[in-house]
């Protein structure tokens, strides 16, 4: 069966809508339970105090920042190629919740920095490349609402979302590229389990997956409204033209 049945949007409403009845009781749970248990009922770390709690807010929410942009590429991609609408109006959809993803990361890392390094920001390569991806985030949203014609809009976008993902990756990666810099490297990676106490590990593993469900919701959500605007913005044409 051809995963490509996804891009009709009734098939999309459709099954969305039935991800959907199992997604939002779900998320909301995991965000509840992870946050909860995070910020109440973890013990204060040796050297960074209750400081470090902030950690189930700033880790899930910088990685759904750059993972989104790179949900965005893959979309655009599929626009680009083969004309899906619905692959670009997720995209679109996309962009606003990781936007404010990247945005709840910057602020919650600049509160974690500064009892850490002893200043609220720093051009570090990572913060640096985190800033710049937050303003094509806000570059990519501008996009889409100056142009009138979707699809052109859709065109364009797609094209400054080739160039933002350099900004991405760079994100995820730029303190392996550079040695230099105040951010420390990732406090977890696939290859060892953990660079963190067990207290924090399974609170923190539940709020990345309350959040990467979370994403998931609100992408459906707004792609599912996308769809619908665009269905209503044909009939008034139609209207129009009869």
């Amino acid at each position: 069966m051809s995963i490509w049945k996804y891009a009709n949007p009734v098939v999309f409403m459709r099954t969305s809508g039935w991800l959907l009845r199992w997604l939002v009781p779900l998320t909301a749970v995991l965000m509840v339970v992870g946050l909860v248990w995070g910020f109440a009922f973890t013990p204060p770390e040796m050297r960074q105090g209750t400081t470090v709690k902030i950690i189930f807010l700033h880790v899930p929410s910088a990685m759904l920042g750059i993972n989104a942009w790179l949900m965005m590429l893959v979309a655009s991609l599929i626009w680009l190629v083969r004309r899906h609408h619905v692959s670009a109006l997720a995209a679109k959809a996309a962009a606003p919740v990781g936007a404010t993803m990247t945005l709840i990361a910057l602020i919650t890392g600049a509160i974690w920095g500064e009892p850490m390094w002893g200043t609220w920001w720093a051009w570090d390569p990572r913060l640096t490349s985190f800033l710049i991806l937050f303003l094509f985030y806000l570059g990519y949203l501008a996009l889409w609402a100056a142009i009138e014609d979707p699809d052109t809009a859709a065109d364009l976008t797609s094209v400054l979302c080739l160039v933002g993902s350099v900004f991405a990756i760079l994100s995820r990666y730029a303190v392996n590229f550079w040695n230099q810099g105040l951010h420390q490297g990732p406090s977890l990676t696939l290859m060892q389990k953990q660079h963190v106490a067990d207290a924090y590990w399974y609170p923190l593993m539940i709020c990345i997956t309350g959040f990467i469900l979370f994403f998931v919701t609100m992408v459906l959500l707004r792609t599912r409204t996308e769809i619908r605007a665009r269905r209503l913005k044909a009939l008034l044409a139609r209207e129009r033209m009869g």
